[in-house]
């Protein structure tokens, strides 16, 4: 499903299936949509940093990589986000590398994406996962958590974007 950035359904499609189905289609909904804010960027356009914080468009992208794996691969397994190879910190979760590339990143972050799907398949909304930090919780609650921190991103990508965008006039 690849919608612009800037176009949710409504979910309709969805709308009567069995509540499993609901939660997947949407987070995978928010999940195109991030990746989608790269879409038709310069690199530099994708790496430009428009505000105080660290946070870029290309960052953004990067930083729900690290999401990804900290809710579902951490979640699922207990493993600490050392253990995952991810920084200590939020914020170090948005800091580019010099090799990081538009195309790098979105092929990080489909392939994060497409291992939370693996690991949850046969799980159902309430099996409950051994967090290393928050302890044990549902899966329903850590798709409930990436829905809300997906939303929060895309809200920061559409400004960005707009921003990038209008720069080119």
């Amino acid at each position: 499903m690849s919608l612009p950035a800037n176009q949710p359904s409504l979910g309709a499609d969805v709308l009567g299936a069995p509540l499993p189905e609901q939660f997947e289609t949407f987070v995978d909904e928010h999940r195109d949509r991030l990746g989608a804010v790269l879409d038709g960027l310069t690199e530099e356009e994708a790496r430009a940093s428009i505000v105080p914080s660290r946070t870029t468009l290309l960052g953004l992208v990067k930083h729900a990589t690290s999401v990804e794996r900290i809710w579902f691969d951490g979640a699922v397994t207990g493993r600490t986000r050392g253990e995952l190879g991810i920084g200590a910190t939020v914020d170090d979760t948005f800091v580019l590398e010099p090799e990081d590339t538009v195309g790098s990143v979105l092929a990080e972050y489909r392939a994060a994406c497409e291992a939370s799907r693996r690991v949850t398949s046969a799980m159902d909304l309430d099996t409950v996962l051994p967090h290393h930090r928050f302890g044990p919780m549902p899966l329903r609650w850590v798709y409930l958590h990436l829905l809300r921190e997906h939303a929060q991103h895309l809200g920061h990508a559409d400004i960005l974007r707009e921003q990038l965008l209008a720069r080119r006039s």
